[in-house]
């Protein structure tokens, strides 16, 4: 009961205050859903809804499927520690420091990716123009994050009997069918929980593109307008509305997860039974 109380306390604190108008931190009046109004109107809202959702599809996309290479590999590679310690590598350094360490690599000087990807401009801006600072986003977390996609599949991998691979591969079946009709499905409820975190973590992204492009360029997510509103023109109402509307988003996109899994973990009872 406590840990319901401490988990719904500051939803339901701020869905109370954006109900109201605030003068920066001083309240006005109650104002019903005016700033729910406002805000899905606003250019900005959806400008970073954009920035949210191009960032969440694209680094989650990337990360499943080099996370499943990289899980692939791990897991033939029982017993050689080192590989597995050089794939994690990326995942246990500080998101800030990754971050700050791509914003050096994607900047014009000293320009170490213009100098080493062929075909790229020594002069090329990653960082200052509009639409490419988000690719350099979605690089910098792939980079960060696809070795902890890997890491919730390796278990998954791990629970697949040997047996079942040993048996179609005397029935003849190649090594593609074997991943197509044995290890996809049998892998699908890790799957679905790694894109369950990686969904809800990716939704509510701040540090990447705060440290990296300052929100520029098209790069602002919705955990950066919230902060907008909350540190650099202060309005409580704005704020509480812009964090509980990402809440719902973040909220929903869980929701739905958590209901294909379970779904998937019946279906799967039920062919065991």
């Amino acid at each position: 009961m406590t840990l319901v109380l401490v988990t719904l306390f500051p939803i339901l604190y701020a869905l109370a205050m954006s109900l109201y108008a605030y003068d920066g931190e001083h309240r006005q009046g109650f104002a019903g859903l005016a700033n729910y109004g406002r805000q899905l109107t606003s250019g900005d809202f959806w400008q970073a809804v954009n920035a949210t959702l191009v960032f969440t599809v694209c680094s989650v996309a990337l990360e499943l499927l080099i996370g499943l290479g990289f899980a692939l590999i791990m897991n033939r590679a029982s017993g050689r520690t080192w590989i597995r310690s050089a794939i994690l590598v990326p995942w246990v350094i500080p998101t800030v420091i990754s971050a700050q360490v791509w914003a050096f690599m994607f900047n014009i000087i000293p320009g170490f990716i213009n100098h080493y990807v062929p075909l790229v401009p020594q002069d090329f801006s990653w960082l200052g123009q509009r639409f490419v600072p988000m690719i350099a986003i979605v690089i910098a977390d792939v980079w960060k994050t696809a070795p902890f996609v890997a890491l919730l599949l390796l278990t998954g991998l791990q629970t697949i009997p040997q047996e079942l691979h040993d048996s179609a591969r005397i029935d003849g079946a190649s090594a593609w069918q074997r991943f197509r009709h044995i290890t996809v499905p049998l892998l699908k409820p890790s799957i679905l929980v790694a894109l369950l975190f990686r969904t809800v973590d990716a939704l509510r992204v701040y540090d990447l593109p705060k440290i990296m492009t300052n929100g520029s360029f098209g790069t602002e997510t919705l955990s950066m307008l919230v902060r907008r509103f909350v540190v650099e023109t202060p309005n409580t109402g704005i704020a509480s509305t812009l964090s509980t509307l990402t809440f719902v988003l973040v909220f929903g996109a869980g929701l739905l997860f958590v209901s294909v899994l379970g779904r998937d973990l019946a279906a799967g009872a039920q062919v065991r039974r």
